[in-house]
């Protein structure tokens, strides 16, 4: 298929909390595809402004996923293409990489900022314990994710303003103008 794949983005939690570091870099704008190109050089960016540092880094995603072009002006048919480069479909507000290590907090912002430069999208610095992120809303302040499942008022609540709703319009138009 060509354009844009289709990425799940609401419903759940998954991969939207720092697990395994300390510090972690998050995606936050909209769901998009990364190449593993791009994923190098992001990693690499950090490695860099970190060097001589101890720690560990994280990847938490896997390019898994193959891209094939065939040229402009092709005629139809003829097959898929040749393969090109190995890509990602990276959902909104995953966690991209985490950091672990007796690091300042600022210099692992400063790589996390260096490194989302080189990435699509825009990204924002989260420590452990950060609040989980469903679609776009975080999960703070009591919210819970069956409060987000649930309806915001009770049906039955709904049926019966309706129902109300109607026989008031009702008896206002049957009533003699005054």
């Amino acid at each position: 298929m060509k354009g844009r794949p289709r990425v799940a983005t609401g419903g759940s939690v998954k991969g939207t909390t720092v697990v395994w570091g300390d510090y972690g870099l998050r995606m936050h704008d909209h769901h998009r595809r990364i190449t593993a190109k791009q994923l190098k050089v992001a990693e690499d960016t950090i490695k860099q402004r970190l060097r001589g540092q101890k720690y560990r880094l994280y990847k938490r995603v896997n390019c898994n996923i193959g891209v094939f072009y065939s040229g402009n002006e092709m005629r139809m048919g003829k097959g898929k293409g040749s393969f090109d480069h190995w890509a990602s479909r990276v959902a909104v507000n995953r966690i991209i990489f985490e950091l672990r290590g007796a690091i300042h907090e600022q210099v692992v912002r400063d790589a996390f900022r260096l490194a989302g430069n080189k990435l699509p999208g825009q990204y924002e610095f989260v420590k452990k314990g950060d609040a989980p992120v469903v679609g776009i809303t975080k999960l703070e302040d009591g919210l819970t994710l069956d409060d987000l499942k649930r309806a915001r008022k009770p049906v039955a609540e709904v049926a019966a303003a309706v129902v109300v709703e109607q026989t008031n319009s009702e008896a206002s138009a049957s009533a003699p103008p005054s």
